[in-house]
């Protein structure tokens, strides 16, 4: 089950790797349906909030027609950097799985725990490691190619 919701957020992280985006995917499950799906568009849509995380959260708001996301997981490719992980917070999800860690800006345990931290209540875990070979190798094409 976790491996195919992966999947879906890798095939998101392949579309954004084909538009010249960083290439990170996510994707919203709610009762074991995906109900979300988004990857990267800073770049496509000159908008610095545009990770994938943000854009699948604010689907899923939508399709479920409120802004609180309990019950819901979300899957993504890189662990959420600081704004992301504060969007996690405040959309109230179940629980995040990630694929490849990010020791510079990673905040659901690299560098901060920041769902996790009790300070802003309700306590969301984070599971990194979910296909993290697949999930890098992208990212590693996508900036050996950008340094060439």
């Amino acid at each position: 089950m976790h491996r195919a919701h992966m999947r879906a957020a890798l095939d998101e992280a392949r579309l954004a790797l084909d538009e010249g985006e960083v290439p990170v995917g996510a994707a919203v499950v709610c009762g074991g349906e995906i109900i979300a799906l988004a990857h990267n568009e800073r770049e496509t849509g000159d908008d610095p909030t545009a990770h994938a995380e943000v854009l699948a959260i604010r689907r899923a708001a939508v399709r479920l027609g409120r802004r609180r996301l309990e019950g819901c997981t979300l899957y993504v490719t890189l662990e959420p950097c600081p704004m992301c992980a504060g969007a996690i917070v405040m959309a109230g999800l179940d629980a995040v799985y990630y694929g490849a860690a990010d020791e510079k800006a990673g905040c659901a345990g690299s560098v901060y725990a920041l769902p996790e931290d009790p300070a802003f209540g309700k306590r969301i875990p984070c599971h990194g490691g979910l296909m993290e070979t697949a999930c890098r190798e992208i990212l590693e094409r996508f900036f050996e190619e950008r340094r060439r």
